[in-house]
């Protein structure tokens, strides 16, 4: 009577084992970069690298502070921690993919495999987008309104709180084309409805970048333009992606 039970539970136990060994080799790729860039450049060099966009843009003499006695300690080591899993985000999408192509067939494994890749690409894409065009140009005109008697000191722990959701924010709305061809992959949305909907999604997509990003027109426009474009490189994609992930007997009737 227990044979059945037992011959059932041993692919599920085999697949937690896979599992475990896939999480624990993303973590140690992840520990890996971490140590590479503990030692160079080291966290205090990136979190100067990280608030380099702010510091341009302060008075003269004026520098970032610290409100927490651990606040010098623990905030570079939070900046150490992002950018090791940033680097190590391509193994870990890969061992995530890994997990899962066993059990998929050939033609859905052509789905996946550059999902992964167009994902992990696009999150960075729009994280450096982040940092190298619209930091500088927030901060240059938040500072244009401060007014002489203030002397801004902005807190690490705070400036760092806004970089990571900032950083997240626009990573994730460069994610629209990956979306988008799910969407129209997996026959949620016809390409038709998706092109109907064009729109809708530029007011859904100010609406967003109202919710997400500061009060100031410059980063809002940012976030929106960006996102409206992606939307259209999505639609495209969706089409030469739906084409060439069709499973065979589909291929052949189409």
């Amino acid at each position: 009577m227990t044979a059945p039970f037992i011959d059932k539970e041993q692919p599920f136990v085999a697949h937690l084992i896979e599992l475990r060994n896939r999480l624990i080799k993303a973590g140690f790729a992840i520990l890996v970069v971490t140590l590479m860039l503990g030692i160079y450049p080291g966290p205090a060099a990136l979190y100067e690298l990280m608030a380099a966009p702010l510091v341009a843009h302060l008075p003269r003499g004026s520098t970032l502070i610290a409100t927490s006695v651990i606040s010098p300690f623990m905030v570079p080591m939070k900046v150490l921690l992002v950018a090791a899993f940033m680097l190590a985000l391509p193994v870990v999408l890969y061992q995530a993919w890994a997990f899962v192509a066993p059990g998929l067939y050939a033609h859905e494994k052509k789905l996946v495999l550059p999902l992964v890749v167009s994902s992990t690409v696009l999150f960075l894409m729009g994280v450096a987008f982040c940092y190298f065009f619209v930091f500088g140009r927030v901060f240059a005109f938040i500072q244009s309104f401060a007014p002489a008697s203030i002397t801004a000191t902005p807190d690490i722990e705070a400036y760092l709180d806004f970089v990571l959701s900032m950083f997240l924010a626009f990573g994730m709305a460069f994610e629209v084309p990956v979306v988008v061809m799910v969407l129209a992959r997996m026959d949620i949305f016809s390409i038709a409805k998706l092109k109907e909907f064009r729109g809708y999604f530029v007011v859904l997509a100010f609406i967003i970048a109202a919710i997400v990003t500061p009060p100031d027109v410059i980063s809002q426009l940012a976030l929106a333009i960006p996102m409206c474009l992606l939307y259209e490189i999505g639609i495209w994609a969706a089409q030469v992606f739906i084409r060439h992930t069709q499973a065979p007997d589909k291929a052949t009737n189409t």
